[in-house]
């Protein structure tokens, strides 16, 4: 044999083994996609998709390894997150993550058989994305964001915190948002408190602010946020400017909003349900199939409350809600 060819035979034999080798360890690489409804900029987007990552990881799923992850970014923007659902649907992944109600309808809109996990979807049977939570049967499950509970709780710590609470504006889009999932508990609530309630219906950013300067024409009125990842997350710096303009006492579903200088938030810990996403992704890469996997509800929440919008609202922070917050922002 010449000294090229056995050189050549010797090179490409050093090449193949590797590969061999991990096949033979079941090391196939298995392609994933990811719609976030975020901007990819945005820091809770960063946060979310690097939980799930790293849960994957934990359970021997690594990007560039044995995985190859496809994440596109919305930006909030409704007409994007259709193309980009077709986009991820072509590039004929085993499995798509959806972060959020829009993106995990656009995507259902692109397949009925690509299996699809969602994550901080606040009412998936409302949305029509499933019929039945504990047997999916389709292609699609996840990680709801649901506990209708919340609309009560929210009503109850907004009085806590702004005692001359009379009317309360309960603000969500509804093309996004099945608002009607918090309104029985919240309704319960306001009789309780006499608080008279008040939907709020909103599309754009002028009809926030005419809904919140509306709001606080008069004394004692608040505003409640829907859980929204598309909309009210999106618009959620119109929003607290607005409120504080107005002096008008708010509270929000995600603590990113108490961060982002909001009076106080209570809700689902979204960070917590992306980590839990990776194992239903694991297990359907694993073989399981969707349609046999229940939709899981919050098991995780979290409270944040900040000292300095409530002062520049004229309001004392009780020490009970201090304690209780899980953060408190000087």
């Amino acid at each position: 044999m010449r000294r090229r060819a056995f050189i050549t035979l010797i090179g490409g034999a050093a090449v193949a083994w590797p590969l061999a080798a991990r096949a033979q360890q079941g090391d196939r690489v298995r392609r994933i996609g990811v719609l976030i409804q975020y901007d990819e900029n945005d820091p809770l987007a960063k946060s979310l998709v690097s939980a799930f990552t790293q849960a994957l990881a934990g359970l021997g799923w690594t990007d560039g390894r044995n995985l190859r992850m496809d994440v596109r970014w919305a930006g909030g923007d409704f007409n994007r997150m259709r193309t980009l659902a077709e986009e991820l649907v072509g590039l004929q992944p085993e499995i798509i993550l959806a972060s959020g109600t829009p993106a995990t309808l656009a995507l259902q809109q692109e397949t009925r058989t690509v299996p699809i996990v969602f994550a901080n979807v606040s009412d998936p049977v409302a949305s029509g994305i499933v019929l039945r939570p504990d047997r999916p049967s389709g292609n699609v499950t996840g990680f709801a964001t649901t506990e209708a509970s919340l609309g009560g709780k929210w009503l109850e710590l907004l009085s806590e915190i702004a005692p001359g609470l009379k009317r309360a504006a309960i603000m969500f889009n509804p093309d996004t948002t099945p608002a009607s999932l918090y309104l029985p508990s919240l309704e319960t609530a306001a009789r309780s408190l006499k608080v008279v309630p008040i939907t709020a219906p909103v599309h754009s950013e002028v009809e926030i602010e005419t809904a919140i300067m509306a709001l606080g024409r008069e004394p004692g009125g608040d505003l409640v946020v829907m859980p929204d990842g598309g909309f009210t997350f999106t618009h959620r710096v119109s929003i607290i400017s607005a409120a504080a303009r107005a002096n008008v006492p708010a509270i929000y579903w995600y603590s990113d909003f108490a961060r982002d200088g909001g009076l106080l938030s209570y809700g689902v810990d979204s960070v917590d349900i992306f980590r839990r996403a990776a194992t239903y992704v694991d297990r359907i890469l694993r073989g399981a199939k969707p349609g046999d996997l229940p939709v899981q509800q919050p098991t995780k929440f979290e409270m944040a409350v900040n000292l300095k919008s409530a002062k520049a609202l004229g309001l004392a922070v009780p020490p009970s809600m201090r304690l209780l917050a899980d953060e408190v922002i000087e």
